[in-house]
């Protein structure tokens, strides 16, 4: 079943997260990932949304997107993203209807 990230993310140092954003999609891409949304300025509906950063990924399923997120590569440049925000984020499951 597909699996997707909600990432609320906070950025308080744009330089040293630039190193990550410039290789993160080398990295997500070898896992099937697809970036979904990115969006600076998120239309708010209800509630809040105190974030700089909001991202859409999906993955084929939650096993892809945790060899993804664990890996040494991975977990490498994420240290960029570590040191230069807070993030708060979510793996969702795709939704599977019931057959009729």
């Amino acid at each position: 079943m597909t699996a997707y990230i909600v990432a609320r993310i906070t950025i308080t140092d744009p330089a040293t997260y630039s190193v990550y954003g410039a290789g993160f999609m080398e990295i997500f891409s070898r896992y099937g990932g697809k970036l979904l949304a990115v969006d600076e300025a998120p239309e708010i509906i209800e509630g809040e949304w105190p974030c700089t950063r909001t991202v859409l990924l999906e993955f084929p399923d939650r096993d892809v997107m945790r060899e993804w997120y664990t890996s040494p590569d991975y977990q490498a440049l994420a240290q960029h993203r570590f040191a230069a925000s807070t993030a708060n984020i979510v793996l969702l499951s795709g939704f599977n209807p019931p057959s009729a």
